[in-house]
């Protein structure tokens, strides 16, 4: 159970917090994120992931990197593959690594240059970023958004969709540095099994720049437009956002579930945006 005893304290610590100012990255990408708080996917979630890769043409790639059985022999690699290849896309491939030095190789990086979606397994996160950050890999990630096509990621990938990447901690979060897929938030995942909520109010309360803090419970996803700047939720749980006091308007916390829309600028739904405006 999540323990809401942070509540008021979190309240407090953004009253006097200022606004910040200019223009979002996701205003400059053309492209799709589908980030899943981990546990068992919905196949809706998966379905909507090849949707926006392009459906039967879609050519996905699994990066398994942030898992130990990247390593494994070839049945395990296989599992990474199969919830794709069941769906009928044109290609799913594996593209892992773990030394920089392969992940900085431009020969190495071009296996993404036809890939229309980008699939991160679950697993250790900071694996991810040791390996790619900052590499010729990580620029063509971003490339795969740019023209139009989708990253998404479950549990660990979830993780390292945003700048500020909670690594681990229980009550107070560990963090590092992730991709920043997704501008001016921070995303945790497993929120609701794993009473992840707390630990995500401290992170936020400490850096004011953050917009938002979002919790992603298992079995949900947040699909991001990032060209349109709008969100939704999908899947069998919820979305909780947690929003630091900004431009005179008090800190909220909103729960936000399947179906639900709403903007990335004020990371609440239509109606409930209106009803903080009056």
């Amino acid at each position: 159970m999540i323990s809401l005893r942070p509540l008021a304290a979190f309240m407090l610590s953004f009253a006097c917090l200022a606004s910040s100012s200019g223009a979002s990255r996701a205003e400059e990408e053309a492209g799709h994120l589908v980030i899943c708080g981990g546990g068992g996917l919905p196949d809706s979630v998966r379905d909507r992931f090849v949707e926006l890769a392009g459906g039967a043409k879609a050519r996905i790639v699994v990066v398994p990197t942030a898992s130990e059985s990247a390593d494994g022999p070839p049945r395990e690699l296989d599992e990474f593959l199969e919830p794709w290849r069941k769906r009928g896309v044109a290609s799913a491939k594996l593209l892992h690594t773990r030394s920089r030095a392969k992940a900085d190789d431009p020969a190495f990086a071009a296996q993404l240059d036809d890939t229309d979606g980008v699939w991160f397994s679950g697993g250790d996160q900071s694996r991810v970023t040791e390996a790619y950050l900052g590499t010729a890999t990580d620029a063509a990630f971003r490339r795969v958004l740019a023209r139009g096509g989708v990253l998404g990621g479950t549990s660990a990938g979830a993780a390292l969709m945003t700048r500020v990447m909670i690594t681990g901690g229980t009550e107070k979060a560990s963090v590092g540095e992730g991709f920043g897929f997704l501008p001016d938030v921070v995303v945790d995942q497993h929120a609701l099994r794993r009473s992840r909520l707390n630990r995500l109010m401290g992170v936020v309360g400490e850096r004011p720049a953050l917009k938002a803090g979002v919790a992603i419970d298992e079995a949900t996803a947040l699909i991001v437009d990032l060209k349109a700047g709008r969100w939704q939720v999908g899947g069998a749980s919820y979305v909780v956002v947690l929003r630091p006091a900004r431009d005179g308007k008090p800190a909220r916390i909103d729960v936000f579930h399947e179906g639900e829309r709403g903007e990335l600028g004020t990371w609440a739904i239509a109606d409930r945006a209106i009803e903080e405006d009056r």
